[in-house]
């Protein structure tokens, strides 16, 4: 094969795996439609009826879309890290559909550099940078882009010390935070993975299903920060926290029993790092054990 037909082909590869400027604009096209029906419902009884999918992961676009149409007054600007190349993200279609500004940061400078060649990206006001994020360089970077300047959301998604992230970001007071739970930590504890500042998951347990934060965990850390729990998505891997003088007949808190959800998705690995497809308990029992740290007494205890 000719060097310029692998070169086509490759493009066609790379293509059908990222998916092509006129197939995303579909999706964007179909999303902005989804956007404008749900923006019409008020109260709802959960977030999962407005859940739909464009560049996010699970339904987060259509959560998101449907809070800020409720709350019109909200800066428009995100911060997200963890975006990896920002190919599947829950803040894109935000930037993309009402043309927010954003920051984004990813702890691998190939993973920037990708997202940085992408065709549109000098269509949005979209700051990027190669930041390996800690408690102790997180609020600094945060507001050496935000400046004076409030923010509307702020979403934490990096499998590992996500609670503690939170915790030391004192710059910003968005309306919207997205936080990722580790939904194997179960609906009864406030626990979270000891603070590391080079922890990486799947280091700290071969299963990678020792990270992160229970339910509980955050929506202990909510309530000392101001913010309501007001559901997750369908996924049950993001929930959702809304400033508490924003709540209002649409936007209600509710308890963490009823806003957790078991996932059906499974990622665990085995010590092969190949995934082993392991039910909801069975990845339970894999970190039973393991030493979590419990928010709400300040003392570590066995998972």
């Amino acid at each position: 094969m000719s060097s310029s037909a692998v070169t086509v082909l490759y493009r066609r590869i790379r293509d059908w795996v990222q998916g092509t400027e006129a197939h995303e604009r579909t999706r964007e096209l179909i999303g902005t439609m989804l956007a404008d029906r749900f923006a019409e419902k008020r109260r709802i009884a959960s977030l999962h009826e407005v859940e739909f999918r464009v560049h996010s992961q699970f339904g987060d676009d259509g959560i998101i879309q449907w809070l800020v149409a409720r709350l019109p007054s909200l800066p428009k600007r995100f911060v997200e890290f963890g975006v990896e190349d920002y190919s599947e993200s829950n803040t894109r279609f935000l930037m993309v559909h009402r043309n927010w500004s954003g920051f984004v940061m990813d702890g691998s400078p190939a993973n920037i550099e990708r997202l940085r060649a992408r065709r549109w990206f000098w269509r949005y006001n979209l700051t990027a940078q190669p930041r390996f994020v800690t408690r102790e360089n997180v609020d600094a970077l945060i507001a050496e882009w935000a400046g004076s300047e409030p923010v509307g959301l702020l979403h934490i998604d990096i499998d590992g010390n996500d609670y503690w992230l939170w915790d030391a970001v004192k710059c910003i007071s968005p309306g919207i935070v997205v936080m990722e739970y580790n939904a194997v930590f179960g609906d009864e504890r406030a626990i979270t993975v000891p603070y590391s500042p080079d922890f990486h998951r799947f280091a700290a347990h071969y299963s990678g299903q020792y990270a992160g934060a229970s339910l509980g965990a955050l929506a202990h850390l909510a309530r000392l920060k101001g913010y309501a729990l007001i559901g997750s998505n369908s996924a049950g891997n993001n929930a959702y926290f809304v400033r508490r003088d924003l709540l209002g007949d649409d936007i209600l808190e509710v308890p963490v029993t009823r806003a957790f959800v078991q996932p059906n998705y499974r990622e665990s690995r085995d010590r092969s790092n190949r995934l082993d497809f392991l039910s909801f308990e069975q990845r339970q029992a894999s970190i039973r054990g393991m030493p979590v740290v419990n928010v709400a007494t300040g003392q570590s205890e066995p998972f």
